[in-house]
This record gives structure tokens, sequence and C-alpha cells, in this order.
């Protein structure tokens, strides 16, 4: 309840100022009717603090992210006013998906699944063995496969169901992994070109198409696999939020209230990542931030159009 000595001794000035600024012969104080307004907002401005006070306490924004109390939040409760619920763990003001619930990407989550990356490296292995012998990097032809596989299975084994273990020898084998795919399909591009430039591939238009077909698919593989091991450190880093800022920005991240509380990229969001900037040659709906990001995109648009080009004109041509 309002205090009514206040209020008495406001009722009780005012009463004075008006008897103060009652009109002499007839004329009015053009200074007393700007007090009596002055004091008619002043006492308007008490009355909205006083309701304020009473409402329940609100987290607001602080200018640098974090977050500072609302009236008589963290005080001892004035008149009328009883207990107050603290904050929710995983709730921040200002956020979408819920009243104040914290995106699944900015916080700590249990890590993704392990089969999604698994499935797209094993797929990425087997494209190899189609390949013509003369395009392989190493001989005999199943030696490079053989060791990716191993590489995998090891990886599956340590870390089965989700990919939350931080360890400093599973990340080197994951980044061995993605090297060597990295490497097998690099020599297998090079020499594609190399032999179309010279003439000596590419003498029939269907094994020329399903080999060109097998290296661009391979492309979008390695590249998926690189984005998702560095994205804001990889994936153990971004299930434990470890870092702030994302090297890529999705869709979801740009438009929260579009996702549910819940989302967080996985793999098979750097997979679409990859093959629309291979079949683009450009950023589609996902935004590249830092600069090793962009410079990745444009690797990997720069394979896709040598690709694409030599292998479709060279098809061409030969249908002519």
């Amino acid at each position: 309840m309002p205090d009514t000595s206040q209020e008495d001794e406001r009722s009780q000035s005012s009463r004075v100022r008006g008897e103060r600024t009652q009109p002499r012969d007839g004329q009015r104080d053009p200074s007393a009717d700007s007090a009596l307004i002055l004091e008619g907002i002043r006492a308007l401005h008490d009355r909205l603090d006083q309701f304020e006070h009473r409402a329940a306490p609100v987290t607001r924004s602080d200018p640098v992210g974090g977050s500072r109390p609302g009236p008589g939040e963290g005080s001892r409760p004035g008149p009328g006013e009883g207990s107050r619920p603290g904050p929710v763990e995983g709730r921040v003001p200002g956020d979408v998906g819920g009243p104040g619930v914290m995106p699944a990407w900015k916080r700590p989550t249990e890590g993704e699944a392990r089969w999604q990356v698994a499935v797209a490296v094993a797929i990425a292995v087997a494209l190899q063995f189609p390949l013509p012998g003369r395009l392989v990097l190493l001989r005999p032809v199943w030696l490079l496969p053989a060791l990716e596989g191993l590489l995998l299975l090891a990886l599956i084994m340590a870390n089965p169901r989700r990919i939350n273990r931080e360890s400093r020898a599973l990340r080197m084998l994951g980044l061995t992994l993605a090297a060597l795919l990295s490497l097998a399909n690099a020599g297998s591009v090079a020499r594609l070109v190399i032999g179309l430039v010279n003439g000596t591939q590419g003498n029939t238009p269907g094994p020329l198409l399903i080999t060109g077909a097998t290296i661009w698919l391979t492309n979008i593989i390695v590249f998926a696999l690189w984005y998702w091991e560095f994205d804001r450190g990889g994936p153990v880093s971004r299930a434990n939020a470890d870092r702030m800022y994302p090297d890529f920005m999705f869709a979801q991240m740009a438009s929260p209230e579009l996702a549910p509380p819940e989302w967080e990229p996985a793999f098979a969001d750097y997979l679409y990542l990859s093959f629309t900037n291979a079949a683009a040659f450009s950023p589609t709906d996902v935004l590249p931030l830092s600069r090793w990001a962009k410079m990745g995109m444009t690797a990997q648009a720069s394979v896709s159009i040598v690709t694409v080009a030599l292998v479709v004109a060279r098809a061409v041509n030969i249908l002519k």
C-alpha cells in the first residue's frame, strides 16, 4: 500500500500552493501555473514508479549482452511482495523458442549423433572404387580406401553414439581421416584435369560422366567434413559451447523464431552447405563469417567449377 503520510503531505502542499496562486485583482500568475503543471508531472511519475515496483520483476538485457535485475529484484521484498522465482537454467532474456529459452547452439548439449557423419564418410570411401585405376593416387587401388575405413572404424568404436568425448587422439584421428579423403580426391581431380586437357582421358561419354560425378560427390562430402570439423572448434567444442562466435551463420541462427529451441547444426547441415556451394558456386542461405570459412568455400567452388566445366565440355564434344 502507498504511504498515506506522503500523500497527505503532497495534498497539503498542493493546497498551500493553490492558496498562494490565487489570482489577485483578477489576474493569474504564469509562473504559478507552470509550477502546478510540473508538480502534476512529478506526481504522475511517482505513481508510475509505485506501479512498477508492485509489478513482477522482469529481467532486462544489458547493452553488453548480459542481464541485470529488474526493479526490486535482488533486494528484500517490499510491502505486498512475496517470493519471486529465480532465473531458470538455460534461459536468457530476449531469446525466442519459448519465454526466454536459450537456443541449443549457444549452450552445452549432449552432442550430435555419430551415424550421420559415419554414413557420409563410408560413402566417400566407397566412391573411390569406381574410379579408373589411372586416377587413383596410390597403388594398389584398395590401399587408401582400406586405410580410411580403418580410421573410421576406430572413431566409431571409441565414440559410437554421441560425439561429446573430448580427446586429442580422437581429434587427430578425425582430422587425419579428412586429410586422407581430401588427398585422394585431389589426386583424382588433378589427374582427370590433366588427362582431359591432354586428350588422354574421356574417350567415351558414359564412363567420363560417371567419373566426373563420382569426383564431384566425393568433393562435396570432403568439404562438408572440413566445415563440420572446424566450425566453432569442431563437434565436441560445439557440444560443450566452448566458443561463442560461429564460423557459419545458418538461417536458424539469424531467425531463431523459425526453429525449435533444441536446434543446433549437425553434419547434415554442413553437407547441405557443401552441396549448395558446389552447385551454385556461391553461398546460399548459409553465410561464411570467418576468413578460413570463406577461403574453404572458395576452394571448393573452384574445384567444382573446373570439374563440371571440363567434364561436361568434353562429354558434349564426344557426343557431337
